[in-house]
């Protein structure tokens, strides 16, 4: 009878014990599970989502990474020097790992929309990866077609998930701020370095001397001069159009000074092909408004009259640089150009490799270079055509009027915030394509801000269309 008592007594003791340890085994479960689960969960929020694009967008400028496989000898004629890994390829690893749990949350095929695709970039990038089979040094191709898919992953971001005026102007701002900090970041270096200052860090900055002027030119974070001369070339030009916008004066004052000490850090990088293209960018803009719109004359002025006020404190080193001896600079392009169309010749179909022109020019450079400078083609249009071929080229060149056609189709919509940022972009654009004929461009930021632009303008378009179709809607109920 004891023993029985004892069993009772013990018997649910045993019970609960088990029930506590089945319930604590499966909240040890849930945990891990949750455990496991968080950092995915978290990426679906969408203020990571913002700060993410924030950093994709805020890299263009500052340019925080490094190359692995430095490869510096083909770095010294114009190749594409390494691996990049910037802080871009990570914030991107995760925005596409957010859309992928955002696109399996979503429990109806009426809540997942169509993603936007964009046939001619997708040909150029097939391409671009045919290309590496021929090439003669194939670690040198991959280089140029990993970043080539990086730009392709950012506009197919841009393109899709940019869904709300709101998101547009989120990119705006981002994209104004960091021409305003790079901006700030060479109008202090002009008076604070001297020339052949290179900081090689996880951010590089640049200064290279001009010639035997004494003189500066200034790349700050993003380099080297010319490119970021062609950065500060978009960007000013987008900030023009944004002036003719239906936005806040917030928007305004800040498109303002990016006008105003963008112009003077455009001036600091000394690249012609810079002025000329912005030049080029701002009249196509300006005519455009005037006879489409037929607005005032003063804002086109005011702009013009920023020019000038810029120009005229440094109206003897712009004219010197522009039309005086530039130790034949231009000159020397012409054999490179000649050594294009020898490769083009040769290999006309798929060119001699994405990133090849280099390693691939020694073969056909005979006597008569003996004496000339060897580099990278100063062409983008050849440089593709050389490397990639004629299908490269047409694909590529594709892709950029696709582009130009959708900002106009939705300048054309006459939306009276989208529509002007639209045009903004074209004339910047435009004005790029003609800068194209005279440099390559081959370095991660001109290609990253070209290639988020173009996803810009699709999502834009697309926005603005689906306010049109609303439109009858609700004018009818």
């Amino acid at each position: 009878m004891q023993a029985r008592a004892v069993n009772a007594i013990s018997s649910p003791s045993h019970t609960g014990g088990a029930a506590t340890y089945a319930r604590l085994r499966s909240f040890g479960a849930d945990s891990l599970i949750v455990a496991i689960l968080s950092p995915f969960l978290a990426l679906t929020s969408r203020s990571l989502q913002r700060f993410l694009l924030a950093v994709v967008i805020l890299d263009i400028p500052i340019e925080f990474g490094t190359y692995l496989f430095y490869r510096p000898l083909d770095a010294a004629r114009g190749a594409l020097k390494g691996l990049s890994i910037s802080a871009t390829t990570l914030a991107l690893a995760a925005l596409y790992i957010s859309w992928v749990v955002r696109a399996l949350a979503r429990r109806t095929t009426r809540e997942r929309s169509s993603p936007h695709f964009n046939l001619p970039l997708l040909v150029y990038l097939a391409i671009a990866a045919l290309s590496v089979l021929v090439a003669g040094d194939q670690v040198l191709s991959l280089f140029e077609l990993y970043l080539l898919f990086e730009a392709c992953l950012i506009y197919f971001y841009v393109a899709n998930n940019v869904r709300t005026r709101q998101d547009v102007l989120f990119v705006v701002s981002l994209l104004l701020g960091g021409c305003l900090f790079e901006s700030l970041v060479i109008t202090v270096m002009k008076f604070t370095v001297t020339a052949s200052t290179t900081w090689d860090f996880p951010i590089h900055i640049i200064a290279e001397g001009l010639g035997d002027s004494g003189r500066m030119r200034i790349g700050g974070t993003i380099g080297v001069p010319n490119v970021a001369g062609a950065y500060f070339s978009v960007m000013l030009a987008f900030a023009a159009g944004i002036l003719f916008a239906n936005l806040g004066k917030m928007y305004k004052w800040l498109a303002s000074a990016v006008l105003g000490l963008g112009g003077v850090a455009l001036i600091f990088t000394f690249s012609r092909g810079a002025w000329i293209a912005l030049v080029f960018a701002i009249v196509v803009l300006c005519f455009v408004q005037w006879r489409q719109r037929g607005i005032s004359l003063k804002r086109p002025i005011a702009i013009f009259v920023v020019i000038a006020l810029l120009y005229l404190p440094l109206h003897g080193v712009i004219s010197e640089r522009l039309f005086g001896n530039d130790q034949g600079s231009a000159e020397s392009r012409i054999p490179l150009n000649k050594l294009a169309f020898r490769m083009i010749a040769d290999n006309p179909l798929l060119g001699v490799g994405a990133n090849n022109f280099t390693s691939a020019m020694d073969q056909y450079a005979t006597s008569e270079f003996r004496h000339e400078w060897l580099w990278a083609v100063h062409n983008k249009y050849l440089l593709i055509l050389a490397e990639t071929g004629i299908g490269g080229l047409l694909a590529y060149l594709a892709f950029l009027l696709s582009t130009l056609r959708k900002g106009w189709q939705c300048w054309k919509l006459g939306d009276s915030v989208l529509s002007p940022l639209a045009l903004g972009l074209v004339a910047a654009i435009a004005g790029h394509m003609l800068h194209q004929g005279v440099d390559l461009f081959r370095d991660r930021p001109l290609q990253q801000l070209l290639w988020l632009v173009a996803g810009l303008l699709a999502a834009m378009y697309r926005i603005c269309m689906a306010d049109q179709r609303q439109i009858p809607l609700s004018s009818a109920v």
